[in-house]
């Protein structure tokens, strides 16, 4: 009996030491951030970020089944976004990594803008430009 409640015990202080704790980590949970300068492109800015951070092999790429699942697609990360911001802003997330300043504030104020799938520069560039030989 004692050797099942040790072995317990160190199954559960090896699963908490596999997460950051938020303490250590020092981020607010729920900040306000300032996102007048921020810049709020999901294609431009937040993708690359989920795609170099999140989607991961062993964290949230395909088939995966950790957290929301895998986060890839835009829709995939729209609809993960309650669990993403929270996630960032406590710095429980990344696992193995962190985040920049610049880029936690990138994604908590796409969060905070509405998550749109707005295009980036250059791909509202190109779409403006087909339209635009549609028209003449």
């Amino acid at each position: 009996m004692k050797l099942k409640l040790i072995f317990a015990v160190v199954v559960i202080i090896f699963i908490a030491s596999c997460s950051k704790s938020s303490s250590s980590t020092g981020h607010n949970s729920n900040p306000t951030v300032d996102c007048s300068t921020v810049p709020k492109s999901f294609a431009s800015n937040v993708q690359p970020i989920t795609s170099t951070r999140c989607a991961i092999s062993g964290c949230h790429d395909a088939g995966s089944v950790n957290g929301p699942g895998p986060l890839i697609t835009y829709q995939q990360i729209f609809n993960a976004r309650s669990l993403i911001r929270p996630a960032i802003s406590s710095g429980l997330m990344p696992q193995g990594s962190t985040l920049t300043q610049v880029q936690i504030n990138t994604i908590l104020c796409w969060i905070d803008n509405g998550a749109p799938n707005n295009p980036s520069v250059v791909q509202s560039s190109e779409i403006i430009s087909k339209s635009m030989s549609r028209i003449f």
